[in-house]
């Protein structure tokens, strides 16, 4: 009050609202912040009108009141503001005043979450909801692939393995019939983000009466459990198994996932890669009706076919059992590399690979694309129609094929074949949207329709007439072309016993083109162009179904006939050419008889 009364002597008129605040006792701090707030307004005030002297020096000239100036002189009144209290001091303060690490942890992540130390609300609860799940969506959407790693990386404990695997293996099992086990568990690849199977056994056996079952075990196991079924084929009804059947062991297979493509009916597999193949296939059971057509095994499209964007195989090999007592043979892919693998479109994507090499029977095969695309030996235009525009050009190379492979159950001259051996190359081109040379492709068609038509009076009727009843001839961007090479290197060939495998020839043209074939000592080419229908290969997986292999015998058949008329011409051409000179020869005997007489 001391202070309060030397201040008051002067005659200095305090605000209303101080007078509230002075009304009652004050202690040192109140005193402290009254005399500051008073110095900084009479900073800024006029005061010499009323007062000759400043504030401080007033208290300084009465004597009764040392007191109070003692009582200024220990506060040190300030010039700057007392520090105001901030949520990261109130956080500081929280730490500072805990020691236990959980209460720690929940202060710390509180202030992240919500940069102030105040409770929770509904609005907070509302706002992480929202947060949690449409993080999980954008996550799921943008990378599938790392959210099926991060699930299965929780899962994938000590405990959980056995979950993990067996949900997704029955999965697998449900949606492709075929039984599936794994060796170990499941991983996630973090590095290139995918996911990896390791050690799997994949089997499609008849059912033997149970339904297909996932299981966990060794390959090994796996491998005794598929043999011990043949073991009780007699004793089981079981299903006839009029399918391909096999039995493969894969070191690795590593996938992504799409959700886009999944919800777009195409799949969730989005990449595939597979590793290190072995095993059987057994096509041994798959037998074929006298008048059935392999159009009608071809694959029906449904939403959710898979359709790969990137496919890619290394180091498989597998025996292939043929039907019908055909010898057993291997076959090795060292490399593949697909751009797209549609199940729908499976044989045809094949065709259009990348790059796919391996060995068929101890056979070298190769799909790749052309380097040069004027390298092509067109058959009828000349080098001029090189400069055509193709969305893409393959080349398909067959070294030394056993010549068995073609003429079993095969009508035709590959069915006349008894033995040698085949080179064949094959050129498919399909035409760019864009830029279409519309003369060659319009050519090339009438040429076949034409061809087509000769045949029609020796041939019966194709399987695949009824194709022709929708009229596209004129969207030439739906034509399939393929120039293909074959050479036959020391074929012999047989006339056929009955007449009824000759169902589309003429009799009479049977021994000529065989006479001709077994009287080539070296090797006969035959150059060809096959053009098709891209719906031809709609659901194909084979040459059989999508009826690429009827095409190659037709045109052989043609080529052989050319060969045959060419050669009689030939002969009968060196026959007037030999009738000419032993007539000239007889001349000139007569001649020097006369001259001689």
């Amino acid at each position: 009050m001391f202070a309060f009364r030397s201040i008051r002597s002067q005659g200095i008129k305090f605000p209303p609202i101080w007078k509230r605040k002075f009304s009652s006792p004050l202690n040192q701090a109140q005193i402290s912040r009254i005399c500051l707030n008073q110095s900084l307004y009479y900073k800024t005030r006029n005061y010499t009108t009323h007062h000759k002297k400043p504030i401080k020096d007033s208290i300084d000239t009465i004597e009764p009141n040392t007191k109070s100036k003692e009582l200024l002189e220990s506060n040190q009144i300030r010039s700057t503001p007392p520090a105001i209290s901030t949520p990261k001091s109130r956080k500081d303060e929280l730490l500072a005043k805990t020691n236990n690490f959980s209460q720690r942890l929940y202060i710390r992540l509180k202030w992240i979450l919500k940069r102030s130390m105040r409770p929770f609300n509904v609005d907070d609860f509302s706002a992480f909801f929202s947060w949690l799940v449409m993080g999980n969506l954008i996550l799921i959407l943008l990378g599938t692939t790392t959210f099926a790693s991060l699930i299965i990386y929780l899962m994938n404990t000590v405990f959980a393995q056995e979950l993990v695997a067996q949900t997704l293996g029955n999965f697998i099992t449900k949606n492709t019939g075929m039984t599936v086990i794994f060796e170990s568990a499941i991983v996630p690849g973090w590095r290139d983000g995918k996911i990896s199977f390791n050690k799997c056994f994949v089997s499609k056996r008849p059912k033997n009466g149970n339904k297909n079952k996932f299981e966990k075990g060794s390959q090994a196991d796996a491998i005794a459990k598929a043999a011990s079924k043949n073991e009780v084929e007699d004793q089981e009804p079981i299903d006839d198994g009029n399918y391909t059947q096999f039995d493969l062991t894969i070191d690795q297979v590593n996938i992504s996932l799409s959700v886009s493509k999944f919800v777009n009916g195409r799949g969730i597999l989005d990449e595939v890669e597979v590793n290190g193949m072995r095993g059987i296939v057994d096509r041994t059971h798959v037998h074929w009706d006298p008048d059935d057509d392999a159009r009608n095994y071809k694959n029906i499209h449904k939403p959710g076919d898979f359709e790969i964007d990137n496919f890619k195989m290394n180091d498989v090999l597998f025996t292939l059992a043929q039907p019908n007592g055909f010898r057993p043979f291997n076959v090795s892919i060292y490399n593949c590399d697909l751009p797209v693998l549609r199940k729908n479109w499976l044989f045809y994507d094949f065709l259009n690979a990348n790059n796919i090499s391996g060995a068929y029977d101890d056979s070298l095969f190769t799909i790749h694309k052309r380097q040069r695309i004027n390298d092509f030996n067109n058959l009828e235009k000349g080098p001029d129609s090189n400069d055509l525009g193709w969305k893409r050009v393959t080349r398909c190379r067959v070294d030394a094929l056993n010549v068995d492979h073609l003429n079993t159950g095969l009508e035709g001259p590959f069915g006349w074949i008894t033995s040698g051996d085949v080179d064949m190359i094959g050129d498919i081109m399909v035409p760019e949207d864009q830029q279409v040379n519309m003369t060659e492709i319009v050519s090339t068609i009438a040429d076949s329709f034409a061809r087509e038509a000769r045949r029609a009076k020796i041939l019966k009727p194709k399987k695949n007439e009824d194709d022709h009843e929708d009229d596209d001839s004129n969207d030439f961007s739906k034509y399939f072309i393929m120039d293909l090479q074959i050479k036959l290197n020391n074929v012999k060939a047989a006339v056929p016993i009955f007449t009824n495998d000759l169902s589309y020839v003429n009799n009479a043209l049977i021994r000529p083109i065989v006479g001709y074939i077994n009287s080539r000592k070296t090797y006969i080419p035959i150059n060809c162009r096959i053009v098709k229908k891209l719906k031809d290969f709609d659901g194909s997986w084979t040459v059989y179904d999508s009826l690429l292999m009827d095409d190659m015998s037709i045109e052989v058949y043609d080529a052989f006939a050319n060969y045959v008329a060419n050669e009689e011409v030939r002969t009968l051409r060196m026959k007037r050419v030999g009738f000419w000179t032993l007539q000239v020869i007889f001349q000139a005997l007569l001649m020097s008889l006369g001259a001689i007489a």
